[in-house]
């Protein structure tokens, strides 16, 4: 009995690796559309849709573009493809970082109403996945 209890509890629950994945694909998606379109858009179609690419230095604008799309990338493809999954972790608290920061410089902007929530939702969704494919559900590599 005690082997029984021991295993079911070493093994995540399929509940959670369901709602990580889902968690995964959401916030994969949502960077890699918004880091596509802060590497290659105009900067003046990007200030026309959110009024701060126009205030910085674009050089910064696309570094988070970049960096927003690579983060993407390591949500998904190392867990998918079992090719060093312990980089997923690395890539949810990276953009966990990313919406911390975007917060600070939301609030210095006087923009939390409008950028807040969405700041806050996307880092809630990066540390649970941080958590989850650290601790409770881990994504074992390729042998």
């Amino acid at each position: 009995m005690t082997s029984v209890a021991a295993t079911s509890t070493a093994t995540p629950s399929k509940g959670l690796n369901i709602a990580l994945w889902i968690a995964q694909g959401l916030l994969g998606f949502a960077f890699l559309m918004a880091g596509i379109m802060k590497s290659t858009q105009p900067i003046a179609d990007l200030a026309a849709k959110m009024v701060w690419p126009g205030a910085v230095p674009e050089g910064l604008v696309r570094f988070i573009g970049v960096t927003e799309f690579l983060g993407a990338l390591g949500l998904i493809l190392p867990s998918a493809l079992r090719i060093m999954p312990k980089l997923t972790v690395a890539a949810a608290a990276g953009l966990a970082l990313t919406m911390v920061l975007a917060f600070i410089f939301h609030v210095t902007r006087g923009e939390i109403a409008q950028a807040g929530p969405v700041n806050g939702f996307l880092f809630a969704l990066a540390v649970f996945i941080a958590w989850g494919r650290s601790t409770k559900a881990q994504i074992s590599p390729r042998s």
